[in-house]
């Protein structure tokens, strides 16, 4: 192969690389500027790492089928759930409440922090002499197991679920008597 044409193909393909991974950058930082939502994208942030530290990716699969993965709280849906949940379906002072005890967490270093750690917070809050902490605990733990356990892949997949139980069978034949 010639020299020169492979040197082409080896540039063209670094700057390709390059040109996606700052493309990717910029839309990361365009994502933080014009976030628009109930919650901030720190906020939202620390709402799916709480929901993956109670919840982590690695339930293992119930069936066989090659399609099936481990499934935990992120991969559910249960941090968008819990989003809509608190923004539409509690009062404007829980709102406030969850968001003071995401700040606080955030404060903490709650997202820098390994899976140990973040543990760690969670249950610290569990114990705390604190109420507002006790019972933020309490709730985010609730509405993920919630969350968790009444999507899709979980109900069908590990609790057997069934959308219509007792099937119908039409053009059954019947004994006769003779």
């Amino acid at each position: 192969m010639n020299r020169r044409k492979s040197l082409k193909i080896l540039g063209g393909t670094a700057v390709g690389i390059a040109g996606l991974v700052l493309a990717d950058w910029k839309w990361q930082l365009l994502d933080g500027i014009n976030h628009q939502g109930f919650f901030t994208l720190k906020e939202e942030k620390l709402i799916s790492a709480i929901s993956d530290t109670i919840i982590p990716e690695g339930l293992p699969p119930k069936t066989s089928s090659p399609d099936a993965k481990p499934i935990g709280a992120l991969s559910t849906g249960t941090d968008v759930y819990m989003m809509k949940l608190f923004e539409h379906c509690f009062e404007k002072e829980d709102q406030d409440q969850i968001k003071l005890q995401l700040a606080n967490l955030d404060k903490k270093g709650f997202l820098k922090a390994s899976k140990e750690e973040r543990e760690a917070m969670l249950l610290s809050l569990k114990d705390s002499e604190i109420e507002a902490d006790r019972e933020f605990f309490d709730l985010m733990k609730s509405e993920t197991i919630t969350g968790f356990t009444t999507v899709k892949e979980v109900m069908v997949n590990y609790r057997d679920y069934k959308v219509a139980p007792g099937f119908y069978t039409g053009c059954a034949d019947v004994p006769t008597q003779a």
